[in-house]
């Protein structure tokens, strides 16, 4: 587990990043530090690891938060909210159909998966709240058509699920994924956050949309001019 969040200063919102399953999927178990209630962000598996990172951390579970359908991301969200009693939130409605063939994935990846009924879908504009925290949740199509990303403004946070990696971007060739809706998405909806903004992918490291802006080989602005 390591932090991503390390500031001698208490923050109003400390993460911290735990790979799961075998893709190494960055589920971000986050919190309000002035109530310690927290939210895992893609609890896609791997659940007594999960269950550890939030014993550890002293955080009380408030809900579970999902920016996808893909199964390395959700497979076992709905498990996991019926063990703990906690909500599922997210996401946008469009990957209802990802979400109803997590038990079939699950078969053909070797992963736990199975279905589940989000206690909320999102959609863009809304927000979402844990403990005092307020984040924004903007939809961001492209991988997935009903991929959404979690914004916290005052910490220049932002966890983007499979929209944006350090040097690259989400896959497009899935069903119903769309490469000029991805583009958009991170252009239209990512970069307006501001080039200070840290964000956690799904897999790899943390970067921020400054040096993406410069360096990613697909969506830099030089690239895209």
């Amino acid at each position: 587990m390591t932090d991503a969040s390390a500031n001698p200063v208490q923050p109003p919102l400390r993460a911290a990043i735990i790979p799961v399953t075998p893709l190494q999927q960055n589920c971000t178990l986050f919190w309000c530090t002035q109530t310690m209630k927290g939210a895992l962000v893609d609890p896609g598996g791997d659940l007594p690891k999960l269950k550890a990172a939030v014993a550890q951390a002293g955080v009380t579970l408030e809900k579970l938060l999902v920016t996808h359908g893909h199964i390395d991301h959700c497979g076992e969200t709905g498990t996991l909210a019926k063990e703990l009693g906690l909500p599922i939130e997210g996401p946008h409605e469009e990957d209802r159909f990802w979400i109803s063939r997590l038990d079939d994935d699950g078969r053909n990846y070797g992963i736990a998966g199975s279905v589940f009924e989000p206690d909320r879908w999102l959609k863009d504009g809304d927000t979402v709240t844990v403990g005092n925290l307020v984040l924004d949740v903007i939809h961001c199509p492209g991988h997935t058509p009903g991929h959404v990303v979690f914004h916290h403004a005052p910490s220049k946070l932002a966890i983007v699920g499979d929209v944006l990696f350090q040097g690259s971007i989400g896959r497009t060739d899935f069903p119903r994924g769309n490469h000029k809706d991805l583009i958009d998405s991170i252009t239209q909806k990512l970069w307006p956050l501001g080039n200070d903004t840290v964000f956690v992918p799904g897999h790899g490291p943390t970067s921020n949309f400054g040096f993406e802006r410069q360096r990613n080989g697909f969506v830099a602005d030089h690239v895209l001019a």
